[in-house]
């Protein structure tokens, strides 16, 4: 089997490898620093599995993951990732991720995945499970982050961590009129008025460092 690792560390790739090279002997692997590189490989190559860091510096992790399923449909994808799981894994997997992991747990935990992933199966983590039953158990009614789009949600996150409107539409390769636009709903969504209120929110909710 051929493995693809995507990480825009070549340390966090090297760890990567070895965890995966002794869960799953006598597999192959190739590397990828950035999500073109990621796209690249894929074409070029028979891949088996993608272990992917969803927030490689550039090109969008969520619309990384969406082009690698709508390229290779049936391509498992592990999600790995320095955020929480209860933030970001439920979209991850929504766009078609077959595994979310914390980077924290990523040893023990990516070979269990891993092994589980390669039967068809998909692979939700016992701290994921417990916070999705606490979630039943809460009110219906929504945190205001959950109102947003996947798409929405980035831009959020994005001007939560200081970016500008221009560097948003840089890194997501959008116009700064459509960053705006997408701005102005964000913040209608979530009833707010300024960036200081999405950044307040956002570090109080732990979704942005």
């Amino acid at each position: 089997m051929h493995i693809l690792i995507a990480d825009s560390q070549a340390i966090m790739r090297r760890g990567l490898k070895e965890i995966m090279a002794e869960a799953i002997p006598g597999a192959h692997f190739s590397e990828a620093g950035s999500g073109d590189e990621v796209l690249s490989r894929l074409a070029k190559s028979e891949t088996g599995l993608v272990v992917l860091d969803i927030n490689m510096p550039g090109r969008s992790g969520l619309d990384l993951l969406r082009d690698i399923k709508r390229m290779h449909p049936r391509l498992p994808v592990v999600v790995i990732s320095m955020q929480p799981e209860d933030q970001n894994a439920l979209r991850c997997l929504r766009c078609g991720a077959a595994a979310y992991i914390n980077k924290s747990s990523a040893p023990e935990e990516l070979a269990l995945a891993t092994k589980k992933i390669l039967t068809g199966s998909r692979y939700i983590s016992p701290q994921l499970a417990e916070k999705l039953i606490e979630r039943i158990d809460e009110s219906p009614e929504k945190p205001p982050h959950e109102l947003l789009s996947d798409r929405e949600y980035e831009v959020m996150k994005m001007i939560a961590s200081g970016s500008g409107l221009t560097e948003i539409a840089e890194k997501l390769h959008l116009s700064v009129k459509t960053i705006s636009t997408y701005r102005a709903r964000i913040l209608e969504k979530m009833k707010m008025t300024t960036n200081a209120e999405l950044i307040r929110y956002a570090l109080k909710q732990a979704l942005v460092d």
